[in-house]
């Protein structure tokens, strides 16, 4: 019997999401609490913006897994919001580049000190070796499977 066959309805219901899940729905109620009145989803485009400001938005849909439809949903409701702003490339018009506003720039500490404070929660018990063993198992089921 192979090694994964060990309480495998357990580890595909932590796998599919269980913390993630969980992780989320903290950070949204701690953003609340903070005073960040974004959601989650519109916090993990600013960050990758925060990151890299001025990427397209083919390169926010590679880095935070989502598709087209949803990183223009994203981005719709952030330019709304005033946090995001597109312009059109200069390379290929058809392509948008998407810039963070300084009202973005301002609520970057903000939410990385709510987002650091989360992940301490989330973390609290658990040793640096542990989080190294999760990140190489979970990188490697990530690799099996793209």
């Amino acid at each position: 019997m192979p090694n994964n066959q060990f309480k495998k309805s357990e580890l595909y219901s932590f796998i599919t999401g269980k913390a993630s899940t969980a992780i989320a729905r903290r950070l949204q109620k701690n953003f609340k609490q903070g005073g960040v009145d974004i959601t989650i989803e519109q916090w993990s485009v600013l960050y990758h913006l925060w990151k890299e400001d001025g990427i397209s938005q083919q390169q926010l849909c590679d880095a935070t897994f989502r598709d087209k439809p949803s990183i223009t949903r994203l981005v719709d409701n952030l330019e709304k919001l005033q946090l995001v702003r597109r312009v059109a490339s200069k390379d290929d018009r058809r392509i948008n580049m998407i810039y963070l506003t300084p009202t973005a720039l301002e609520l970057q500490v903000r939410s990385m000190e709510v987002a650091n404070q989360t992940l301490n929660e989330a973390l609290a018990g658990v040793t640096n070796g542990q989080v190294e063993i999760a990140k190489e198992v979970l990188q490697m089921v990530y690799e099996n499977l793209k």
